[in-house]
């Protein structure tokens, strides 16, 4: 069964950019352009994947982060990240981050960061 995912970055190009490269893998079943719809989200459909900018208006990556992984500890998340932002990303591995990935978002980075996260290889 394919695993479902949703999409998270409050820039909609880089949105379309990693649905565009996960749509392959996943089932994306949903969007959000900030931290408090990703919790909405998530609420409602309930993927077993996430993929979670930082920084965002609203809520972040990390506090929206911690949220989820109160509901459900065993999602998946990947954080998309500036390369610039590298305190940020160890909030975030503390937060229960599985894992990351840095802008601008190759898919290649991206797949092999999902093989290593996931129990199963992500290529089809």
């Amino acid at each position: 069964m394919t695993q479902r995912a949703i999409v998270v970055d409050d820039s909609s190009f880089q949105r379309n950019i990693v649905t565009n490269t996960i749509e392959n893998w996943f089932d994306v079943i949903g969007t959000a352009a900030n931290g408090r719809e990703a919790v909405e989200v998530f609420r409602e459909k309930r993927p077993e994947v996430v993929t979670m900018d930082i920084m965002m208006p609203e809520m972040n990556g990390i506090e929206a982060l911690a949220q989820i992984k109160e509901i459900s500890p065993e999602t998946t998340v990947v954080m998309v990240t500036s390369v610039s932002q590298n305190e940020k990303m160890r909030e975030a591995a503390r937060a229960g981050a599985d894992g990351y990935v840095t802008k601008p978002v190759e898919t290649e980075q991206l797949r092999e960061e999902f093989d290593d996260v996931l129990d199963f290889p992500v290529t089809r």
